[in-house]
């Protein structure tokens, strides 16, 4: 049963409701319940990049969320907790580093400054009370955080 996905839409689009309930199975499956909704928006995310509908969607989507969960697994590994007091504002920076932070976070692109900008707060709300801040789902902020650490990343020349 093809939908026509609409004018800009991308060409995977209308098989997002009859591939939601899988998704939601396999990733609960491969990750633990937190991060369940950060691998179903990434998965979406790459169906919604792909040039063309899959030849068979349900094998795609099962092999997308295995890379997906194997990609989270490893950036868990790389992430390590920061020895600073949890209320010190931007842990562990000096205030000269503070500042050259909160001025590449405004140089990033779209919404990230205002993401990025609640995430340094001294004030450490919690995913959900940015997302409600925001306006935004909650299994949106990781991945759209992951985003804007990697264009972080891209523009001082650091490797991940």
């Amino acid at each position: 049963m093809y939908q026509h996905p609409g004018p800009g839409a991308a060409p995977a689009a209308f098989l997002i409701p009859s591939l939601a309930p899988l998704l939601a199975a396999e990733a609960a499956a491969a990750v633990p319940e937190g991060d369940a909704a950060d691998l179903r928006q990434s998965v979406w995310l790459r169906l919604l990049e792909l040039p063309a509908a899959p030849a068979d969607p349900a094998a795609w989507l099962r092999v997308a969320v295995r890379t997906e969960a194997r990609l989270a697994r490893r950036r868990i590994r790389r992430e390590f907790p920061c020895a600073a007091p949890p209320d010190a504002p931007a842990a562990g920076l000096s205030t000269a580093e503070r500042v050259a932070l909160h001025d590449a976070v405004a140089r990033l692109p779209g919404c990230c400054p205002v993401l990025m900008g609640a995430l340094l707060r001294g004030d450490r709300p919690g995913y959900r009370a940015i997302a409600a801040e925001l306006g935004m789902s909650q299994g949106s902020l990781g991945p759209l955080r992951s985003r804007c650490l990697a264009v972080l990343r891209r523009m001082y020349g650091v490797r991940p």
